[in-house]
């Protein structure tokens, strides 16, 4: 199908963009790479009067580490977080992640502010930026405000994101043994989304775990972490047996589970368990 007409805009800075949204209001659309709101647009599930293209504010492609934190710029496409050497090194778990999403021609335009903002419950940042503990920061004409990722998923393609706002910047702590985190899951052959998707986040001292964090998408209509599992790994030796009894509470936190022509929900679950189990094993043999 053919989008609606709409009226285009491309500004170049932050402040530009937000003026536009502001005039505009719930008329506009914000967009970033186009990988979530061109489809929905053609099949005119949306019909704004006003297109707002961010694409070209290059404050928002910045990848840096401050300090101990890492600072993702909202516009970074996929392909460009599977690829930079800084990441690789800091946190490999993003990389991994971005590397499964979709295809390179989706990895080339998509972008990690709009995948976050879409809130897909099939998408793969969700599960990364929870088992991260990362933070979003949105911002808007009256200011700026830092959301964590536990709060930032609310239901199905619903984000914490006010209509006013763009999601600038993604902010990572930097994990205490990078080389630790996994990102494992099952994907739609079609589109490559996550029918399950889990990311393990470890810290392991001399074979036990000190710390854990675990996020799952795929589940219910939003991602979630898996604190069951969490809570059940950490002060264990992390060996075959307390993996799998705590790889068994995967889907404790998940709620109503979806099930359609992809999968049931019973069998989501089930892999929700398997892949929680794979995923921290494959964490824990990392050195």
């Amino acid at each position: 199908m053919i989008p609606n007409n709409f009226e285009y805009f491309a500004p170049t800075t932050i402040e530009g963009a937000l003026k536009l949204i502001d005039q505009h209001g719930d008329d506009c659309k914000i967009l970033s790479g186009g990988q979530s709101l061109i489809p929905v647009l053609k099949l005119r599930l949306a019909a704004p009067a006003v297109v707002v293209d961010i694409g070209r504010i290059k404050k928002l492609k910045a990848i840096k580490i401050d300090g101990d934190t890492i600072r993702i710029g909202a516009n970074s496409t996929h392909a460009e977080i599977a690829a930079n050497a800084k990441l690789k090194k800091h946190c490999p778990l993003l990389c991994d992640t971005a590397a499964q999403i979709g295809d390179q021609q989706v990895r080339n335009r998509g972008t990690i502010g709009g995948s976050l903002t879409h809130a897909d419950p099939a998408a793969d940042w969700p599960a990364a930026i929870l088992a991260l503990d990362a933070e979003i920061v949105a911002r808007s004409s009256k200011g700026e405000r830092v959301i964590k990722a536990t709060d930032f998923f609310v239901d199905v393609m619903t984000s914490a994101v006010e209509p006013n706002e763009i999601v600038t910047e993604i902010r990572v702590p930097k994990p205490a043994q990078p080389k630790r985190g996994v990102y494992l899951k099952v994907a739609q052959s079609a589109s490559g989304f996550a029918i399950v998707g889990v990311a393990a986040q470890l810290k392991v001292n001399h074979g036990q775990c000190e710390d854990v964090s675990i996020g799952i998408t795929g589940l219910p209509p939003k991602a979630f972490r898996a604190k069951s599992v969490e809570d059940a790994l950490r002060g264990k030796a992390l060996d075959e047996a307390s993996i799998s009894a705590a790889a068994d509470k995967a889907d404790a936190e998940a709620g109503d589970v979806t099930g359609d022509i992809h999968a049931s929900s019973d069998y989501r679950r089930h892999l929700a368990r398997v892949y929680a189990r794979r995923a921290v094993q494959a964490a824990a043999a990392r050195a």
